[in-house]
C-alpha cells in the first residue's frame, strides 16, 4: 500500500429510533468525524427538530437510506458491529459477550469493505436476534451508577474513537466479505450436525464461533484454509458413517 491506508466504508445504522432530535444529533455527529452514510430503520419522522438538531448536517439527513428492517438494512454489509449496554445473562454469555471500544477501533481498520455500526433503540436497545447476526458486540465503559448512554452520544463517543486512528497505517487488510462468513458459519453448522453435537447447546455455540471469527478477523488465505479443514473433517465424518 506504500504507507497508503485504504479506509473501510462505514455506515451508522440506527435501529428504530424514537427521537428525531436523536437522529438529528448523529447526523451531526457523524458530519464532526467524517461519516457520510446513515441507514435508518423505522426511524421516527425527520422532522424540524431533527433538521434543527443536525445544524450543518443536514446533507447526511437528505441522503439517509431508509428500511423496513433489520435485515434488508443490513444485507449488503460485509461487517457489522453491535453496540450495547447490556453485557449477558448466564444463557446468552456468548450473544452478549462485549469487546471494549478501544480494541475494536484498533482493530476495525484491517477491514476490507463495507463495516455497519449498528445502534438500538433508545428504549430497548438492540434486541438478541439483531445482535446475533452482527460479527461482534462492543461496549463503552460508563458507570455502574447509570450505564445507558444517550443514543447520539454512544454514537458520538464511537465515532471519535474510529475518527482517532484514521491515519494509522493498516499493514494487512482483512479481506473476507459476507458471503465468505456466512458459508464458514454454514459449514459450521453442519460440522456439529455432522458429530451429533447437543441441540441444546448449538445454537449458543454457532454465536460463539461468530464472535471468535468476528474478533479475529480472518483473512482471505486464512478463511480458505479453515473451510478447507471443516470441509476434510466433514467428509472425513461422512465416508466414515458409511463403513
Amino acid at each position: 500500500m506504500d504507507g497508503e491506508v485504504k479506509i473501510p466504508d462505514f455506515y451508522v445504522v440506527l435501529v428504530g429510533p424514537k427521537y428525531s432530535g436523536n437522529v438529528g444529533a448523529v447526523a451531526r455527529a457523524m458530519m464532526n468525524f467524517d461519516f457520510k452514510s446513515l441507514y435508518l430503520v423505522n426511524p421516527c419522522a425527520l422532522d424540524d427538530v431533527c433538521y434543527a438538531r443536525a445544524m450543518h448536517a443536514k446533507n447526511i439527513l437528505d441522503n439517509a437510506q431508509i428500511f423496513s428492517t433489520f435485515e434488508e438494512a443490513t444485507q449488503n454489509l460485509d461487517y457489522l458491529v453491535a453496540t450495547s449496554s447490556i453485557q449477558y445473562v448466564k444463557d446468552k454469555k456468548h450473544l452478549r459477550e462485549p469487546v471494549m471500544l478501544d480494541d475494536v477501533a484498533d482493530k476495525i481498520y484491517e477491514v476490507d469493505g463495507k463495516v455497519g455500526l449498528v445502534f438500538g433503540r433508545e428504549d430497548y436497545g438492540l434486541f438478541n436476534n439483531e445482535i446475533a447476526a452482527c460479527d461482534i458486540m462492543v461496549r463503552i465503559p460508563t458507570s455502574d451508577s447509570y450505564l445507558s448512554l444517550n443514543l447520539s452520544h454512544a454514537v458520538s463517543l464511537v465515532l471519535y474513537a474510529l475518527y482517532s486512528r484514521k491515519e494509522y497505517d493498516v499493514k494487512e487488510k482483512r479481506v473476507i466479505g459476507r458471503v465468505e462468513k456466512e458459508k464458514l458459519y454454514e459449514f459450521f453448522s453442519i460440522l456439529l450436525e455432522r458429530i451429533n453435537y447437543p441441540d441444546h447447546k448449538k445454537e449458543n455455540t454457532e454465536i460463539m464461533f461468530r464472535r471468535i471469527m468476528g474478533r479475529a478477523m480472518p483473512s482471505k488465505w486464512e478463511y480458505h484454509t479453515f473451510m478447507g479443514v471443516i470441509r476434510k473433517a466433514i467428509d472425513t465424518i461422512q465416508k466414515n458413517s458409511k463403513k
